[in-house]
């Protein structure tokens, strides 16, 4: 299909210029070139006010972000060709870092294929696809991804509800393959059960990898608490590394029973229990009983998806981690993070201290993380910086 110009306004193609992926609706010259007539995902070539070319992409006329950029050479559109070379760019990185195939192997933007997440099993790929772009070119990514990886398995884990802000359908589809069951998985010397086809997102949370190894370091060596803990990921690495006793709260039964299950698979069981209900609750519950933990692993969903959820999210996050506080004995860590890309980093950090004001701490910052390799960063988007993990020392 032949790409729809579309002209920006006056002095809005900086951003592009300096390596930016998307251009925003109310930058665009609407009465020259209309967005509304477009298809979602329809492709588009990209034009400044004076007519310079600016590259390729693809427009959604119902989303904020209207255009995604997908190329900045002329004689390379969005192909099957372009979708194998940047998987094999993507892999090439994966297998320098990763000595086992397990891995985030596409994301987004940072890999130049925005819309598009891939997350590695083995032999079994989990895509996302979260924009209109990509949904419409989905036949080719597959089977770029089938030349390149050559996987057994394919599953959609189109579940996701950014998908109903591009206008497209939700759903979870085998491709290649069929459903095996739960996957294992190793990570820092333990062994994980997961299940691709109904955990969370994918079913594992890569980009946190890095992150918990910083525990073998921090050898916790007496009572941890893990909130939010899903299969148990922190909490079972603080307990190998000699934790005395660890206690994982999430509100879904299935996650504490899969946190059990993982326990007795590495021989951990006796030093982990669990807590079900709403993390919040359960962090004044074990205030009011004046329990007290050495470590305070804090990991919560995004609470700031979108930006007018911003001062409600900062807010939520100042609660959590005062809470937090308010149960870690003196001297003891807190490890907190934020997945909310709409949260930078600084502001995280101050939010965390003012929680530590209102619970009569005082912070010492020792560590700070980010999302792991596999989930690099686009320099020119501010945006795929999302992950922000902090180990805070508290004192009275």
């Amino acid at each position: 299909m032949t790409p729809t110009k579309l002209q920006l306004k006056k002095d809005q193609e900086r951003r592009l210029l300096a390596g930016h992926d998307w251009v925003y609706s109310n930058e665009i010259d609407t009465d020259r070139t209309p967005l509304k007539p477009l298809e979602p995902g329809q492709p588009v070539e990209v034009f400044s006010k004076r007519g310079r070319w600016l590259g390729y992409g693809y427009a959604n006329p119902r989303s904020l972000i209207a255009v995604r950029m997908t190329s900045r050479q002329r004689e390379h559109p969005l192909s099957p060709s372009l979708f194998v070379e940047r998987i094999h760019h993507a892999l090439a990185l994966r297998e320098q870092l990763y000595p086992t195939p397990f891995y985030r192997l596409i994301h987004s933007e940072g890999d130049a294929l925005p819309g598009l997440i891939v997350d590695r099993y083995g032999d079994l790929l989990v895509v996302q696809i979260t924009t209109a772009g990509m949904e419409r070119e989905r036949g080719n990514l597959l089977a770029a991804l089938e030349q390149v990886v050559r996987p057994t398995g394919i599953l959609l884990r189109n579940d996701t509800a950014v998908r109903e802000q591009e206008g497209l359908e939700q759903g979870i589809d085998w491709v290649l393959g069929e459903d095996q069951g739960e996957i294992e998985l190793s990570e820092g010397g333990l062994r994980f059960q997961v299940s691709p086809q109904f955990g969370q997102k994918t079913g594992w949370f890569f980009d946190q990898a890095d992150n918990r190894q910083q525990l073998h370091r921090l050898a916790p060596t007496g009572a941890v608490l893990d909130c939010c803990c899903y299969l148990g990921a922190w909490g079972l690495q603080a307990a190998v590394t000699g934790a005395r006793s660890v206690t994982c709260i999430d509100s879904a039964a299935s996650a504490l029973a899969a946190v059990h299950a993982n326990a007795a698979l590495n021989g951990l069981q006796a030093r982990v229990n669990s807590l079900q209900g709403d993390a919040f609750d359960a962090l004044r519950a074990l205030r009011d009983d004046q329990a007290r933990f050495g470590m305070v692993i804090l990991d919560p969903p995004a609470f700031i998806k979108r930006r007018r959820d911003e001062a409600e999210g900062q807010r939520a996050y100042q609660r959590l981690n005062r809470l937090g506080l308010e149960v870690l004995e003196a001297g003891g860590l807190l490890l907190t993070s934020s997945c909310s890309f709409h949260m930078g980093r600084e502001d995280f950090l101050q939010t965390v201290q003012q929680a530590a004001r209102r619970a009569g701490r005082r912070l010492q910052l020792i560590f700070t993380g980010s999302q792991g390799p596999d989930h690099p960063i686009h320099p020119a988007i501010p945006e795929t910086a999302y992950l922000k993990m902090l180990v805070l020392r508290a004192l009275d």
